[in-house]
């Protein structure tokens, strides 16, 4: 499912385009077991939450469920990728995981620009992901800076690559 960005962009003090209140963006993925391992592989997560198909059953959740972090990573990809896009970082993130995501689910982040910085490269989002069923996962907040220089070399029509086959992402800006 391709991802997108709908909104209005203007220049900041920076000189660089910058998304406008509003400005939305959503980025959608399908969660696989080989996600588990990779996200193991990176952080030592070896929770048997994860892998113990028997003992996640039995817990309060029911099944198996991925970690956090891939849920949360697909927000991102997105800020990274699509909004506010290349150079992008996160200076303060506040989520709360609502529900389990298990493998096999379809996530899709969404984020909203809620306000932006006029003196700096710096935007507010509102960020949520949310499952197939249209269940909210995540829910919170994301205050992001952007590099004007890496902003500038990558420029407005920044391309981005299919993560292994597991996402499209297609970018559309649009002027209202």
């Amino acid at each position: 499912m391709p991802g997108k960005v709908e909104g209005r962009c203007a220049v900041d003090a920076s000189g660089m385009n910058t998304a406008e209140v509003g400005t939305s963006a959503t980025r959608t993925r399908t969660v696989t077991d080989r996600d588990i391992a990779l996200f193991t592989e990176i952080s030592g997560d070896r929770n048997p939450l994860h892998y113990d198909e028997e003992l996640a059953a039995a817990s309060r959740f029911g099944g198996l469920v991925v970690q956090g972090g891939v849920t949360s990573g697909l927000l991102n990809a997105l800020v990274a990728e699509q909004l506010p896009g290349p150079g992008s970082v996160f200076l303060e993130v506040s989520w709360r995981f609502l529900a389990p995501v298990r493998p096999g689910d379809v996530i899709t982040a969404h984020a909203t620009v809620t306000s932006v910085r006029t003196d700096k490269p710096i935007t507010t989002l509102a960020t949520r992901v949310t499952n197939q069923g249209g269940t909210t996962v995540l829910d919170g907040t994301a205050v992001v800076w952007r590099d004007p220089v890496v902003a500038a070399a990558t420029g407005a029509q920044h391309h981005q690559q299919d993560d292994a086959g597991q996402s499209g992402v297609t970018t559309r800006r649009e002027s209202a």
